[in-house]
């Protein structure tokens, strides 16, 4: 194994249903990475077909947006993948096998292999399935790695379940930040006029991104499922305005400590890059603290309590 892996992680502004220029800045991106000495790049959620659109589709609109894995979008980032000899890690809107549309992430590997994880809490449009297993898999540099989509990694069990799997890095695509939650001290939106006054003063939407309903938001949770888990993240986001919402950014990579080993404070598209020191998994507090786990005693979290709803019900709050 590898002692060191250098990782990029990317926030963009993807365009709705615009594949030509979201894979634009998937290659301009992954060229940047791989001058820099990068070995991985992961870009956000969905930034192939855009996201915030989504729920205002019908199933015509949906299945003219959405792709296969082996479609025209994902052989071209596996081509870029080849050529540039770099991982690279996409979101789209999958159309399967199986006939059903799914929130899908799918890391290309330079040698033409690849794997594609379905959200396992999808709640976008009532048409996109849910995903129904986690995805850990080895990697050519020694290290398994997992992947779980935005709300995904909301949910401690997950990125436990992946940490159990022998998982050492969790990519975590997202698109989040300043959405709306009935919680009187959760994430609430942010005015969507700072976006578009952020040309002539951009320092309340610096602000912002950086405040309650962006950064404060994510190192509520973000670093724990680091440190519990002794793993790294890469926290991967849009930024700016997606329909009536705003992506927060904040690019960021957490080492197994939970310490924040590189991020970025742009309002814009950016990248960042930094050496994983892959020695710190095994040494670190929350990968030894679960060598003293007592499954036993832990039936609990298995039972269902009545009080469960489907992912689109909670993030709308809808009754089911």
């Amino acid at each position: 194994m590898t002692s060191t892996l250098r990782a990029a992680t990317v926030q963009f502004r993807h365009r709705a249903s615009d594949k030509a220029y979201n894979l634009a800045r998937v290659a301009a991106f992954a060229h940047h990475a791989r001058a820099a000495g990068a070995e991985l790049a992961l870009m956000p959620e969905m930034c192939i077909t855009g996201y915030w659109h989504i729920p205002g589709l019908d199933a015509a609109g949906l299945a003219g947006l959405a792709e296969p894995e082996d479609g025209p979008s994902l052989r071209r980032v596996a081509r870029l993948a080849a050529r540039l000899d770099l991982a690279i890690g996409v979101g789209w809107l999958e159309s399967a096998a199986d006939g059903q549309f799914y929130n899908a992430y799918r890391l290309c590997l330079p040698d033409g292999s690849g794997h594609t994880h379905r959200k396992l809490h999808a709640f976008e449009h009532p048409l996109i399935r849910s995903g129904d297993g986690f995805t850990v898999f080895d990697t050519p540099w020694g290290v398994r790695m997992a992947i779980l989509i935005c709300w995904d990694n909301n949910l401690v069990e997950n990125v436990r379940a992946c940490a159990l799997d022998g998982a050492d890095i969790l990519l975590a695509p997202h698109q989040t930040g300043g959405t709306h939650s009935r919680s009187p001290h959760g994430m609430k939106p942010i005015p969507l006029d700072l976006w578009e006054g952020r040309h002539e003063d951009p320092e309340p939407l610096r602000r912002a991104f950086a405040g309650p309903n962006g950064r404060e938001w994510l190192l509520r949770w973000l670093p724990a499922r680091a440190h519990d888990n002794g793993v790294f993240v890469l926290f991967s986001n849009g930024v700016g305005r997606d329909e009536d919402e705003l992506r927060t950014g904040n690019a960021m990579i957490l080492d197994p400590y939970g310490r924040i080993v590189a991020e970025s404070r742009s309002i814009a598209d950016d990248i960042v890059i930094a050496d994983l020191d892959l020695t710190l998994v095994r040494s670190s507090s929350g990968r030894r603290w679960m060598t003293g786990r007592r499954p036993e005693l832990y039936a609990a979290l298995t039972r269902r309590t009545g009080k469960e709803r489907s992912a689109r019900a909670t993030r709308f709050d809808l009754a089911e």
